[in-house]
């Protein structure tokens, strides 16, 4: 379990009237209860995490709560996320406004990690090196997804313990430098599962579906959104069963794994992004509750 940071201040060690301040708090709750009024929460985040995080706290509801520029939705019993990006160093601080009007601040420390270098060959090398028309393409239609990820919708899909969109060896890891055909490129974005073309690719948490279309880079490409900025998006199907507006369950079949775009054989990029920060899925499916 990860440690947790609590601003709320509590005893420590032995006490003579633990006891009878058990039963004070005890009673004290049930008075809430009867009264129909809920006990306060505390602000709590994990004291550390790694880089490309997903990060889950809570807050008193109806708090103020800012993060790297952004408000950050809270759910009516006060639970919010944001994302830590693959270069993020030091600590994330986070701003707090109780509903009393009380200033909070809150710091999440950022762990490092190492970055291993990927070798990818036989990449057809127009996707590589695109002559111009096809690089101002590809330009647009990235446009139109990361445009997508701006929602921030409320629905709550990403606290859900996240299951495996298809099962498969791990390809390809989240964050790792990439080399196309001994061209440098950018870090990966998500993570690579190896599967048989066809086969059912699941979504992951509930969402509604906000892109579907085939693109020249990534191939066969869905956007899922999880709600408060959190979406994942799956990359290179050979098919897609679903269409923008539709609302799909933890489960649902959303397409079918492929080799379309970027891609030497069939696999299933699965990424994740807090709006445009881009986080880890399996760092989501590890995360402990």
């Amino acid at each position: 379990m990860p440690s947790i940071t609590r601003l709320r201040s509590r005893p420590t060690g032995r006490h003579p009237y633990r006891a009878a301040s058990a039963l004070l708090l005890a009673a004290t709750l049930w008075l809430w209860a009867a009264a129909g009024v809920a006990a306060p929460v505390a602000i709590t985040f994990p004291a550390s995490v790694e880089q490309g995080s997903m990060v889950i706290g809570r807050v008193p509801p109806g708090s103020q709560v800012r993060v790297a520029g952004h408000t950050l939705r809270v759910t009516g019993y006060g639970t919010v996320v944001f994302g830590v990006g693959r270069d993020a160093q030091g600590a994330q601080s986070i701003e707090i406004v109780t509903p009393d009007g009380r200033q909070q601040q809150a710091s999440v420390a950022i762990t490092p990690r190492d970055w291993p270098i990927e070798r990818i060959d036989g990449v057809p090398p127009k996707t590589v090196s695109p002559p111009p028309k096809i690089a101002a393409r590809i330009a647009r239609e990235q446009a139109a997804v990361s445009a997508q990820r701006q929602r921030d919708d409320d629905r709550v899909g990403f606290a859900e313990a996240f299951i495996w969109p298809v099962k498969g060896r791990i390809s390809g890891r989240f964050g790792n430098q990439r080399v196309y055909n001994g061209t440098p490129g950018s870090a990966h974005s998500g993570m690579d599962i190896a599967a048989a073309t066809g086969t059912p690719v699941k979504a992951p948490a509930s969402g509604v579906i906000t892109f579907a279309d085939d693109l020249y880079l990534t191939g066969g490409t869905v956007l899922l959104d999880h709600g408060y900025g959190i979406s994942s998006n799956f990359l290179h199907l050979s098919r897609i069963d679903v269409a923008v507006g539709q609302h799909v369950d933890q489960g649902e079949v959303i397409g079918a794994v492929g080799a379309t775009g970027r891609a030497t054989g069939p696999h299933l990029h699965w990424g994740m992004n807090w709006f445009d920060t881009r986080i880890d899925p399996l760092l989501v499916l590890e995360r402990t509750r």
